[in-house]
Parts: C-alpha cells; sequence; structure tokens
C-alpha cells in the first residue's frame, strides 16, 4: 500500500450531471433519454423495452452548448437505487435525466475509469456512497458529496493492471452473456414458428378444421402446466446468514434470475409446501409489480416466497417459451388489477387458453430441451465468474493482492 494515496475525487474528474429537460420537452421518438432504472438496465446487459425520447434537435442543440457523454465517460445512479455506475460505451447514443444520474468526464491522466468503475462497485466504494446519500423517503447523492469523496488510488500502472485483471471476467460473462441472448432468440423464433405461425413439421399436409389445424385443441394452461405460489415467510424470522435463501419478485428479472440482495432464514417453517424448495433450472413468474416477468433458477437452497409462482411442467422448454413469448405475458398483464401495485392470480393466469398438440410439443421440447440445457450451463458458468470476481474485488481494490 505504500504507493497507494488518497485523493479527492473532485480533483481526479469533472463531476456534474446534465442539462435539465423538462417533460414537456419530451417526444415518442428521436434520442433516447434514460433515468436510473434505465443505466441500471444496462449495466446489467437487459433489453430496454421503452424508454422516454428527446427530439434530435434538443439533443443537438445540448451537445453542442453544454456537451454530451462520449465514449469512457461514466455515469452513477445517484436517486432510488444509488451507485451503479455505467461506462459509455461506443456504440450508446443516449441522453439523461439530471438527478437521477451523476456525469464523470475528462479524467485526468492519474486516474483509470475503469479503476474508478471497479471502486464503485467494491464494498468500500458502496459504503461510502451508502454514507453521503441524502434524504429520508428516496435517497440521492449531492455532486458535492461526490467531489469530496477521498478514494484511495494507486499508480496509474496499478490501477490499469487491476482494471484489466476484473475486466477479463466481465469480458468472459458478456460472452456468455451474448450467447444466451442467442440461443433465447433461436429457442422463441422456433416457438412463435410452431405454435403462434402454426408452420410446424407437416403444417402442408394438414387440413384446418373449426379454425385449427387437424389434431390440434384449444386447451387451458392450467391442463398441461401447473402456476404454484410460494409461501408467505414472516419478515420476523429473515437473518443475514441462514442457510436458505428467500426468492422474492425482485430476483426475478426479465429472462435471468438475480441472485443477489437475498433475505435467509436457518430454518424450513413446517407447512411450506414442497414446491417451494428451488434447484437449478426452476420456472419462476413475477405475479405483482412488474408482472409477467420469467426466469430460471440458477443454484441451490433457494426457497419461494409468496407473489412468486414456480411453473412445473413435464414440457419444461415448452413451458419456458411460451411464458416468455410477447403474447402471452401481453395476455398475462391484461389480467392484471390492482391501483397501487399491479398483481395478478396464478389460477386467473392458468384459465388462458393457447392452441397445441401434444406431438409437436414432444418434438419441440426435444429440439429446444438442449438448447435450454445449454443456458442453463451459460448461466452457471456466469455464476461461478461472478463469484470469483466478487472475491478478487476487495482484495484488489485494497491492495491486499499487490500488483
Amino acid at each position: 500500500m505504500s504507493e497507494w494515496k488518497k485523493v479527492k475525487l473532485g480533483k481526479l474528474c469533472d463531476i456534474t450531471s446534465s442539462k435539465r429537460c423538462l417533460a414537456s420537452e419530451r417526444s415518442n421518438n428521436g434520442i433516447p433519454f434514460y433515468c436510473s432504472k434505465e443505466i441500471i438496465l444496462l449495466e446489467k446487459g437487459e433489453e430496454i423495452r421503452d424508454s422516454d425520447y428527446i427530439p434530435i434537435e434538443l439533443y443537438l442543440s445540448i451537445k453542442e452548448k453544454y456537451g454530451v457523454p462520449i465514449t469512457g465517460d461514466l455515469l452513477l445512479t445517484t436517486r432510488g437505487t444509488n451507485g451503479i455506475p455505467y461506462i459509455y460505451k461506443k456504440h450508446d447514443c443516449f441522453y439523461f435525466a439530471d438527478g437521477n444520474l451523476s456525469w464523470f468526464k475528462n479524467f485526468k491522466s492519474d486516474l483509470d475509469v475503469k479503476y474508478l468503475y471497479y471502486w464503485f462497485k467494491s464494498d468500500t466504494g458502496k459504503h461510502i456512497i451508502d454514507s453521503i446519500a441524502k434524504g429520508t423517503a428516496q435517497k440521492a447523492i449531492p455532486i458535492d458529496g461526490l467531489r469530496n469523496i477521498n478514494i484511495s488510488i494507486p499508480s496509474i500502472r496499478v490501477q490499469c493492471k487491476i482494471s484489466e485483471i476484473l475486466s477479463h471476467y466481465d469480458t468472459l460473462i458478456e460472452n456468455y452473456q451474448k450467447q444466451i441472448k442467442l440461443l433465447e432468440e433461436s429457442a422463441q423464433r422456433l416457438y412463435k414458428e410452431w405454435f403462434v405461425d402454426l408452420r410446424f413439421p407437416g403444417y402442408e399436409n394438414t387440413k384446418i378444421v373449426d379454425g385449427v389445424p387437424e389434431g390440434w385443441e384449444k386447451k387451458e394452461i392450467n391442463e398441461f402446466i401447473s402456476i404454484l405460489s410460494g409461501y408467505a415467510f414472516k419478515s420476523s424470522s429473515f437473518v443475514e446468514d441462514g442457510d436458505y435463501k428467500i426468492v422474492t419478485i425482485k430476483n426475478v428479472q426479465d429472462g435471468f434470475f438475480d441472485g443477489k440482495n437475498l433475505s435467509h432464514i436457518r430454518e424450513i417453517p413446517n407447512k411450506m409446501p414442497k414446491h417451494c424448495f428451488l434447484t437449478t433450472g426452476d420456472l419462476l413468474l413475477s405475479l405483482t409489480g412488474n408482472i409477467g416477468r420469467v426466469c430460471m433458477v440458477i443454484g441451490n437452497n433457494y426457497l419461494l416466497n409468496q407473489r412468486v409462482a414456480k411453473i412445473e411442467s413435464v414440457f419444461p422448454a415448452f413451458a419456458y417459451c411460451l411464458f416468455r413469448s410477447e403474447n402471452l405475458f401481453t395476455s398475462i398483464n391484461n389480467l392484471a388489477n390492482g391501483a397501487a401495485q399491479q398483481n395478478v392470480s396464478p389460477i386467473k393466469i392458468g384459465t388462458l387458453k393457447i392452441v397445441v398438440n401434444n406431438e409437436i410439443i414432444s418434438k419441440f421440447e426435444k429440439v429446444v430441451g438442449n438448447i435450454r440445457n445449454q443456458i442453463l450451463v451459460l448461466y452457471s458458468q456466469i455464476e461461478e465468474l461472478t463469484e470469483a470476481r466478487d472475491r478478487l474485488l476487495p482484495k484488489l481494490m485494497s491492495g491486499e493482492i499487490e500488483i
């Protein structure tokens, strides 16, 4: 640690925010206009399905007068979910809301942006960000607070080496995520072709009877898929270090399982149903808030909480593609009710009807079952890489491991 020094962050780069864009200046198209939630999605590698926009003319005017983020700048969420960093990429083109995000730019020669990125992800960085947050209902990070952070930095050579080591893990993770996306797309294309467009094997020679192909029939989902609700755990039993991890709606993301930020318990409740024990590959569905999100569990010792459903079927790959399809997602959301927070009943979901053929489902399962297995393997590898990187991160950022 002899080569390390503490420097105020504001002396190492410029820290500012965006030019305020009023709600009346937003548009239906143009340049994407992001808040914290979109930056968090970008950082996770998730697709942004919907966002606000500002007119191209307004963006170009702001760019000329005040500047906009460029490749290598860093954005940090500073309202709501604080402290999530994102490095602006070469292919990015968006503007952002002031107050939601802080903008780090014009880095001096003795600070590497990737080192700062990983510092924000370290326990030290998270603790300091939490300590400077202001407010009660929704905490925010003031820019002056960011400028006055004393950050420990080694020489630029060591910073770059630390970034290189950690980036190696992130590059592998990103590559696996890209492979998963391609596999998901191929599975969904085949599902749409066979079960939506009805261009299944042999469709050319199949008669249409009463509006559906011969041998096909309309069935309620609950006739071949079980949608099982989670258990109502008592929050008073939650601990920080229990053996069993409680899965809630926040862990069910759009297509992937977030195994972080979990509550724990030490003992299994006597009346908890067996289906609430979760293992790798189990299919989950969110019933509240972001309704209709679906993901597969990665890991063991997880328990299913209420407001999340487990989907069981003898055709797991078909069930996965069915619940990931846009058609069913829309149908499920149309069933939702509730003013403060949308929710949906698994019983109602089970009554939705789709056109199916058991023989074709079996053929589909043989093909897409292999794709599903490949996806699970890749997710497990991502989990292992993430754990290895996170174990290494604090040791590198503290100087415990010398470079």
